[in-house]
């Protein structure tokens, strides 16, 4: 495994995504924090859709991002809940094969998206501590 799939996907001193995702509930996720501006779930769905409009960039899928795309949609109940968490996680199985030897464009995109996702994944790790609800 290479640093950068590493940094995508969880390894030396990244924490796993699947750690930060195990045992999470739509009812856990969809819980208010005061004063911060959006839901576990809403932060998920962040994370999720920017995956995968980085990924379709990284792979060619397409050529520019999309203008129009809602970056912080919401989540509006647990089946997108489940259909958003699933997706994340085949993402990240993309986003770590792409990187196993990335073109030159997959790669810059691919460090964006690290860099981006590392960022929301401690506000992930911080959420789930606040909520009480920090994997064991």
């Amino acid at each position: 495994m290479n640093i950068l799939q590493s940094a995508l996907g969880g390894g030396a001193i990244f924490p796993a995504p699947e750690t930060l995702l195990d045992g999470l509930t739509f009812e856990r996720a969809a819980r208010t924090v005061p004063n911060v501006p959006y839901t576990l779930a809403e932060l998920l769905a962040h994370l999720a859709v920017t995956q995968r409009a980085s990924l379709d960039l990284a792979s060619g899928r397409t050529e520019t991002w999309p203008e129009e795309l809602d970056i912080w949609p919401g989540v509006v109940n647990a089946a997108a809940f489940d259909a958003l968490l699933t997706d994340l996680r085949l993402g990240l199985a993309e986003a770590r094969a792409l990187a196993e030897q990335p073109s030159p464009r997959a790669r810059d995109v691919l460090t964006d998206l690290a860099a981006h996702s590392a960022y929301h994944w401690g506000q992930v790790a911080l959420l789930r501590r606040v909520l009480g609800e920090w994997p064991q």
